[in-house]
């Protein structure tokens, strides 16, 4: 091997090294969004603790606030008992209060889509899940103080 091979070898791995250095510079400089989850990975741990604690109630605010798909700005204040339902289509959760039940949040399951939704509060609310085959229908009432799911009528 001559002296033109080695310097040709030498040139080009000090500069695939030069921008792989460049490339991590650049991640590291533009952060998380990219690489990761914001935040930080979560421990299990971390996540039931975060299931288990209460929904935070805004306080001072008035007016509407805005709310992603499937969840209800509605304060938690005159909340009652909560219970999640799945059917193979998704799942939802129902809480009763003082003006009945109402849907808290549904999703979808994957490949399904949410065709209709009666969010409540009322003596009873649906969720309807539209897949490529099948639907389901999962309506909830309040017994007592309990969500509990009901044959549609």
């Amino acid at each position: 091997m001559g002296r033109r091979s080695i310097l040709v070898a030498t040139g080009w791995v000090a500069t695939a090294a030069a921008a792989t250095l460049i490339g991590l510079g650049a991640i590291r400089l533009v952060g998380e969004s990219i690489t990761g989850t914001p935040g930080g990975v979560r421990s299990e741990a971390d996540i039931e603790r975060a299931l288990a604690a209460p929904e935070p109630v805004p306080t001072g605010t008035t007016g509407a606030a805005s709310t992603a798909p499937g969840t209800s700005a509605a304060p938690s204040a005159s909340s009652g008992v909560r219970r999640g339902f799945a059917t193979d289509g998704g799942t939802a959760v129902a809480e009763c209060g003082a003006g009945g039940v109402r849907l808290v949040s549904w999703a979808p399951a994957q490949g399904y889509r949410v065709r209709d939704v009666d969010r409540g509060p009322d003596d009873d609310v649906e969720v309807t899940f539209q897949g490529p085959t099948r639907e389901y229908e999962l309506k909830v009432r309040c017994i007592g103080s309990e969500p509990v799911s009901v044959a549609d009528d």
